[in-house]
């Protein structure tokens, strides 16, 4: 791992939980592996997600409600929610410790759209961010 990269990853001071290969479940709907913990700088913030031309929107897609900065390639389509593993098991568990279906947690958000953009000078260091949006709109 190069400086930058390096120094990107101290500065993920928050803990996100991140559902990864968002695929067809068989039966019409989509299903995710298993939710991981990942470092994250996490920004309620809006923005459009669109492609622009000069000043003019072209292609509007929506409004990110959040930016999460990671230190790790996400899946476009795959979910995120700001907290621990534990947050899961204590409030959103069933009895047997398993987790409940990501739509039925509040506070997911889907991912739209990630970037990930070389650093100068480096073609091993990256910043990546990914642009939420609330799953269940």
């Amino acid at each position: 791992m190069g400086g930058l990269q390096s120094m990107i990853s101290r500065n993920l001071p928050q803990t996100a939980i991140y559902w990864a290969n968002p695929h067809n479940d068989g039966y019409g709907g989509v299903a995710y592996d298993d939710p991981i913990e990942i470092n994250c700088r996490w920004e309620d913030k809006q923005q459009i997600l669109g492609t622009i031309t000069g000043n003019q929107i072209i292609g509007f897609q929506s409004v990110s409600r959040a930016i999460v900065y990671v230190d790790q390639d996400l899946d476009v389509d795959g979910l995120m929610m700001l907290g621990e593993l534990t947050d899961l098991t204590d409030s959103e568990g069933d009895s047997s410790g398993e987790y409940y279906d990501p739509g039925q947690l509040t506070n997911t958000y889907i991912i739209k759209r990630f970037e990930k953009t070389p650093a100068l000078n480096s073609t091993t260091d990256f910043n990546r961010k990914a642009f939420l949006t609330p799953w269940l709109t």
